[in-house]
């Protein structure tokens, strides 16, 4: 269930991404970036805490 999570903020992310791009706005390109980066430490942090 939590990977799940880490996966859906990381399309939220890409989406946030794409979005940006189409509106030439670099706040909301970042705020995908910082999403995705977020996302990828929780799942890793997730997954060497269940080992």
């Amino acid at each position: 269930m939590k990977y799940l999570l880490a996966v859906l903020a990381v399309a939220i992310g890409v989406v946030g991404i794409v979005l940006g791009e189409a509106d030439d706005s670099p706040g909301l390109q970042l705020l995908g970036v910082v999403l995705i980066v977020g996302a990828v430490a929780f799942g890793v942090r997730t997954a060497r805490r269940g080992r």
